[in-house]
């Protein structure tokens, strides 16, 4: 009997062991989730280093206005990189009353004329020379605006008016005036907020966005290039074959009523 009770004892003995080898090993758990901490950890430091980024070109901003003697009012409270509203942030402050004075003016500049019937009326000589080349079109004041109008039924005016308001930043040399229409610019046209954003490949933009840390009257040279392409490859080939260009050839062609 003394055997058989050492024999069951063993055996019990070898069944508590294997039970506790099948039993989940409790650091696995701990392991799984310091890997898991771990990799939360780096997110959340790459976002630190991206938002310190933003600071950094934020300040330098403000300080090269400060220097200039034009300091923003909400310059203290901007926590993030809003100047450019190159991120979508709830910390945007209302702007200035002189800063809505400036960006309404800015708009009316940029807007131009809103029809042919607004703008100078294209010589008939100026409106035969269009088929000839895009060039010819967007070198005539005439020609931009009756063009523009042909973009507006096809919902892409705002290339054009992406394409002026470069033109008009390439006029300005005072540093502040370039670094607020820039910023105007970008909110307009470039970001991807806008109902009037253009549209521009990623490298294009990826230029941009480096530009926009030392902004210039050049800042949106290569943007303005891949639009005035778009134009001249797509919608300029159809308004040379549109019934707006007939109908404008028709009324300049035809004589002045007898007095």
């Amino acid at each position: 009997m003394d055997l058989v009770m050492m024999f069951v004892c063993v055996m019990l003995q070898f069944t508590a062991v294997k039970k506790k080898k099948k039993k989940r090993n409790p650091h696995c758990g701990l392991l799984v989730f310091s890997s898991s901490q771990s990799m939360g950890s780096e997110r959340v430091e790459m976002r630190k280093r991206q938002m310190q980024v933003h600071q950094e070109a934020a300040a330098s901003v403000l300080q090269a206005r400060h220097r200039m003697g034009n300091t923003p009012t909400n310059a203290s409270n901007a926590c993030c990189f809003c100047w450019c509203c190159c991120c979508s942030c709830s910390c945007l402050t209302v702007r200035s009353e002189d800063e809505t004075i400036q960006r309404s003016t800015f708009e009316r500049r940029t807007e131009g004329t809103t029809n042919c019937e607004e703008s100078p009326k294209p010589s008939l000589d100026d409106a035969r020379s269009w088929p000839m080349s895009f060039e010819k079109v967007m070198k005539s004041a005439a020609g931009r605006s009756c063009f523009r109008q042909f973009l507006r039924t096809e919902f892409s005016e705002e290339n054009m008016m992406f394409w002026l308001a470069c033109e008009e930043l390439k006029k300005e040399t005072n540093k502040t005036v370039v670094e607020e229409k820039v910023r105007q610019i970008y909110e307009d046209f470039i970001s991807i907020l806008s109902p009037k954003e253009v549209s521009l490949d990623s490298r294009v933009r990826d230029v941009i966005n480096r530009n926009m840390l030392e902004p210039t009257s050049h800042t949106f040279d290569d943007a303005q290039q891949q639009i005035y392409t778009l134009m001249q490859r797509d919608s300029y080939p159809r308004y040379m074959n549109s019934s707006a260009y007939t109908d404008l050839m028709k009324s300049l062609e035809e004589p002045p009523p007898e007095p």
